[in-house]
């Protein structure tokens, strides 16, 4: 029995020593072999991706450019003819077209011939002033016979006085047809064909006549408008708000959907004086140079009036680039590969589209276009 319960106790001592054996060990171990650190949090506002990620496709990424200033947001304008070197010609007389001179898109020089019309009404005029000037001599030589009577005692004076009223009656209907002739823009004759000529030199830039086709003077549309389109005016009708900050002489954008890669210039020529009560605007008028003539009337423009800061410019970014964080703007910069940061900026100018951004980005930085919010959510889950 004694045997017994001496073993018992001796087995129970090996357990108990093999336990705190095992315990030690794990103990020393992990001393000596100690547990990997967890990775460090990226910064914040920082955002990593591996190389061909998901989310990199739903990112745009364009190059911040400079350009000046602008007073504000583009506004729309229209392209039109300019009226200081525009003709819109029409006949001053009824009649019937024999003959076209003039085609569409044509040079002409000023004083050239658009068109023959017969016109029986200058018919009538020419013979007028042929009548008149046959008159205006035979009442001369009358004149000249009275004058010689008189001085011979021959005629009395009334008959002299009554000769010279009859010969300045004569020239003045003589100078009455002949107002009437240049106002057709025609010269004496007897066959009534009328010539039609452009007043200016330019480009026959459009055209409402035809052979045989009757003309007269009250014609809705002019038969030819000649112009030169080296040269165009660009209409804006500008917001109230922004009128203290537009002057004659001024600077100005524009761009067009038909080149939307490139922008033209122009100048400020006039303000309107009056604003309209319908649409609270005030007219603008630009000069447009079309040396290329790449520009054509009636197109519609993208006009941004520049400011007259000295040196001041901005980084124009769609708004799908800046989103808020309180009070502040920001967008997404990429400074290196498939690696983006957070950056703070101001705006400038705002715009429904566009905006300016004046400070917090330099020209030639990669800035997030489209996709800022997902970096943004990004960047919030990693803070976390």
């Amino acid at each position: 029995m004694t045997l017994h319960l001496s073993l018992r106790k001796l087995v129970l001592a090996l357990l108990v020593g093999g336990a705190l054996a095992a315990s030690l060990h794990f103990v020393y171990a992990s001393q000596e072999r100690p547990a990997p650190a967890a990775p460090a949090p990226a910064p914040s506002g920082l955002v990593r991706f591996d190389a061909g990620a998901p989310q990199l496709s739903a990112l745009k990424i364009s190059v911040a450019t400079v350009a000046p200033l602008p007073v504000s947001e583009p506004v729309n304008g229209r392209l039109a003819y300019d009226e200081n070197l525009t003709a819109r010609i029409s006949s001053p007389i009824a009649g019937r077209v024999t003959a076209l001179h003039g085609e569409l898109g044509e040079a002409v020089r000023s004083g050239a011939m658009l068109a023959v019309i017969d016109a029986p009404d200058l018919g009538t005029a020419q013979a007028d002033w042929a009548k008149a000037r046959a008159d205006e001599q035979r009442k001369r030589l009358a004149l000249e016979r009275a004058r010689d009577l008189f001085q011979a005692g021959v005629l009395p004076r009334k008959d002299d006085e009554a000769a010279d009223a009859d010969f300045q009656q004569a020239r003045a209907e003589i100078r009455r047809a002949a107002a009437r002739l240049k106002n057709l823009h025609a010269s004496g004759g007897d066959d009534g064909s009328f010539s039609l000529r452009s007043p200016v030199a330019g480009v026959i830039a459009e055209r409402q006549i035809n052979p045989g086709l009757e003309v007269r003077p009250d014609l809705a549309a002019p038969l030819f408008v000649v112009t030169d389109l080296h040269r165009l005016w660009l209409l804006v009708d500008l917001p109230e708000r922004n009128a203290a900050a537009v002057h004659a002489g001024q600077a100005v954008d524009l761009e067009t959907d038909a080149y939307p890669e490139r922008r033209f210039s122009a100048v400020v020529q006039r303000v309107g004086l009056t604003l309209d009560p319908a649409t609270r605007r005030i007219q603008v008028r630009c000069a447009v140079d079309n040396a290329d003539l790449a520009l054509k009337p009636e197109m519609f423009a993208r006009v941004t009036f520049e400011t007259e800061r000295r040196g001041a410019s901005a980084v124009p970014l769609p708004n799908t680039s800046l989103f808020m964080e309180g009070m502040y703007e920001s967008v997404f910069v990429e400074t290196s590969a498939n690696t983006f940061a957070k950056r703070r900026v101001h705006v400038a100018l705002r715009g429904h589209q566009d905006s300016y951004i004046d400070s917090g980005l330099r020209a030639g930085e990669r800035v997030v276009t489209e996709g800022a919010f997902l970096l943004n959510a990004e960047a919030g889950d990693h803070a976390r």
